[in-house]
């Protein structure tokens, strides 16, 4: 094997171990019962307290003896770095290397192995010593690695992060090497102190003065949320970069570097950041590690097995991977870089083991959100304490197992037909979700709004998923692209913090021809914490043509109160209702979810004025469209997003389709059987999914095409140009046609 085969091949592989790592000859034996079932990827992870016990003294047999007896298999490797890990060596040279918390504690913690949480904080890396001595070792290990031509790609950052809030309580890093970057980039940001004070409004004498909050968590303040885009834009950005050049310079076959994300939520605009400091930017995916949202239908323990499966596949896998996808550059791969392959293991909290149908149903549905790589997380049972005997696809004998003998007939039916898997060949959605930094780092902070943004991201998302709609995420620097266009409807979720900059181009993509649909409290903020005095972003106001007249709370249906906050003490909310639709949305109705603000529409000077699409039963506009050159702005007076998962109804679910049909947005489905494509010339892949709890069988038509089979079960007969699917309740397939 070598480097010019991976372009040639859909990878399905498996991590081999985290250190301390079992025997060698177990490790040769996982990696030889992984090939007979058809992987053609193994991922080895190397660790710097091990790799450089001393420094300069680098330590690769290891490493080498493994990525050797891949190659011999006829195995590919994907080489993980894992640079938290630092050794003791480090912190002896640089004391000072230690993060810095919030409240100005020192972090001690030096990480003897992998467990828990790879190793992080780590050092901070903005210290002049810590940050040559990683980049060093980086160099030297990768070009003692290099050698190995079966090594197909290089990962730089296993999920990426410092997670010190969960860990240690508190974000990081406040040391004095740090703030000094972020005092650079803020001058970059603002050219001038006076810029900055103005914008702010502040009276820093100096840039030295200008410092983060420390008082308490995040803050919706200027001060507290540029500090936090700058942590996990500007900050973490900088050591990805640096990580891969160091990689790219030793390295003398180039190939492809990258990192991937944990499992966080999808609300955050830093990962459009990480995909351009990279080749690419990958995932991990735990479905079973959570499904259900405390808010959801059906959120309560213990779940419903069926809500509870399904929101593995969207929510945990399809929806992930297709945040990620979007976030990469069109064209560039999409790797699950972490799959689950076994149960979910915390101390003595045992999960439950995976099925064969559990992995099939996961990874079919990571195809279908594009993933042009799995690698399962992991091959033999963890040993450590922390996550003992579990995540594996091999027993913890290494023996082999149903859901191993599933992933590898997967492994072998992908390798048939890498041409369509293995290289981005999704086709944009009609549908794209509004990825905005600013407005996640506000949401995070504000009082009372906590966990709203990612709630209606995933309410929506929801929503198109089971209308069969494939959906992507948009990033506003991706607004004036032509692919951006692909979207009929960009829907603009819970968004607090609004500046009329963002208005400006939210109203240049409908001119283009996009229907834009922007929900309730729109620039409640402006970008700094501030709240305009028109109660809504003003340049959004003018460009419906309309001006903001009330905002209220509203009770949840049935006296539920998962969102809600206590009154403190009358009168703060409205009762449960509907809006009644009229004009485009007439003879529908859309439930109030959490707030309701309504407008008095203006007719605006030239041209025609908004219509009104939802009014309150006592007749105030609580819902807007307009139309602005080729397209239309949109503006609800709810957030009808929430309605996707909490307080589902029949007659919301009717507006929102409305919203769509309008646009020109209709589902791709297959009767009962949802439908995500890839696409070549000639050739599409079907993945189909069964989201009832019957076994459905649908009569597909083929569109033309003349051949179908299914991927793992083969040929299918086509009769008047239509092919019989059957699905098994809850499960999915994939039908090649051709």
């Amino acid at each position: 094997m070598n480097a010019g085969r991976f372009s040639r091949l859909f990878p399905v592989g498996s991590h081999l171990c985290r250190r301390p790592a079992p025997p060698m000859g177990e490790l040769k034996r996982d990696m030889e019962t992984l090939r007979r079932q058809g992987f053609n990827l193994v991922k080895v992870q190397t660790h710097w307290m091990y790799d450089e016990p001393e420094e300069g003294r680098l330590e690769t047999a290891f490493n080498d003896e493994l990525i050797a007896h891949a190659e011999s298999l006829d195995m590919g490797v994907y080489l993980g770095l894992t640079c938290e890990q630092a050794p003791h060596w480090l912190y002896q040279k640089h004391p000072d290397a230690r993060p810095v918390l919030r409240d100005g504690r020192v972090v001690p913690y030096e990480a003897p192995t992998t467990l828990p949480a790879d190793g992080k904080p780590g050092p901070c890396f903005d210290h002049p010593g810590a940050r040559a001595c990683q980049l060093r070792h980086i160099g030297r290990l990768v070009a003692a690695l290099a050698v190995h031509p079966n090594i197909m790609v290089w990962n730089v950052w296993q999920e990426i992060g410092y997670w010190s809030s969960g860990l240690l309580g508190q974000d990081t890093c406040y040391c004095p090497h740090t703030l000094a970057y972020f005092h650079e980039w803020l001058r970059g940001r603002y050219g001038s102190l006076d810029r900055l004070n103005q914008a702010w409004r502040t009276a820093y004498p100096a840039w030295e003065a200008v410092q983060p909050d420390r008082l308490r968590g995040p803050q919706a303040s200027a001060q507290d949320v540029e500090w936090r885009m700058f942590m996990s834009q500007a900050q973490v950005g900088r050591v990805l970069r640096e990580r891969a050049a160091a990689v790219r310079e030793t390295d003398p076959g180039k190939r492809p570097v990258f990192a991937h994300k944990g499992c966080e939520g999808v609300a955050s605009g830093e990962d459009w950041t990480y995909a351009r400091e990279l080749d690419f930017l990958g995932t991990s995916s735990y479905p079973a590690w959570g499904c259900l949202h405390d808010w959801d239908d059906g959120g309560g323990r213990p779940y419903p097995r069926r809500e509870a499966l399904l929101a593995e596949t969207w929510d945990r896998v399809a929806m992930r991977t297709d945040f990620v996808r979007s976030a990469n550059p069109p064209g560039r791969p999409v790797w699950v870089a972490e799959l689950q392959g076994g149960p979910v293991n915390t101390g003595l909290h045992l999960g439950r083991v995976p099925s064969a149908a559990d992995i099939r149903r996961w990874a079919l549905a990571a195809l279908g959100a594009g993933a042009t790589a799995l690698s399962f997380w992991v091959a033999r049972a963890e040993i450590m304490a922390q996550e003992g005997n579990g995540f594996s696809l091999l027993d913890g004998e290494g023996d082999e197992t149903g859901r191993l003998a599933e992933a590898g007939r997967l492994a072998r039916a992908l390798g048939r037909h890498a041409d369509l898997f293995a290289q981005p060949t999704l086709p944009r959605a009609p549908v794209a979700i509004l990825a905005n930094e600013r407005n996640h780092q506000f949401a995070s902070a504000l009082d009372g709004a906590g966990g709203h943004l990612d709630y209606a991201i995933r309410g929506w998302y929801h929503r198109f998923w089971e209308s069969g709609i494939p959906v992507d995420f948009l990033s506003f620097d991706e607004l004036e692209q032509d692919y951006a266009l692909a979207a009929r409807l960009l829907v603009v979720p819970f968004p607090v913090s609004l500046t009329d900059a963002e208005a400006g181009r939210l109203a240049a993509f409908a001119e283009r021809g996009g229907h834009v649909l922007v929900e309730a409290m729109a620039g409640r903020l402006d970008g700094y914490g501030l709240c305009p005095r028109e109660g809504m972003s003003p340049a959004l106001a003018a460009r419906l043509g309309v001006r903001h007249e009330s905002l209220s709370l509203v009770r949840e249906p049935g006296g539920a109160s998962r969102w809600s906050p206590p009154e403190r003490t009358w009168g703060e909310y409205l009762e449960p209702a509907f809006l009644r639709g009229e004009g485009p949305l007439a003879g529908r109705r859309l439930r109030a979810h959490f707030g309701l603000q309504t407008v008095r529409p203006e007719a605006p000077a030239g041209g025609d004025g908004p219509e009104v699409a939802l009014r309150t039963e006592d007749g105030r506009a609580a819902g807007v469209r307009r139309h602005v050159g080729q397209g239309a702005l949109w503006w609800l007076g709810t957030f009808a997003g929430h309605g996707g998962t909490a307080h589902k109804d029949q007659e919301s679910d009717a507006c929102v389709r409305a919203i769509l049909e309008a646009a020109g947005v209709f589902p791709d489905a297959c009767g009962r059987l949802l439908r995500r494509r890839r696409v070549l010339p000639g050739q599409q892949a079907w993945i189909l999914q069964n989201p009832l709890e019957d076994t459905v069988t649908e009569r597909v038509p083929l569109e033309g095409f003349a051949a179908a089979a299914d991927l793992l079960e083969g040929p299918l007969p086509v009769a008047d140009g239509h092919v019989a699917v059957t699905i098994p309740p809850l499960d999915a397939a994939a039908v090649i046609v051709e």
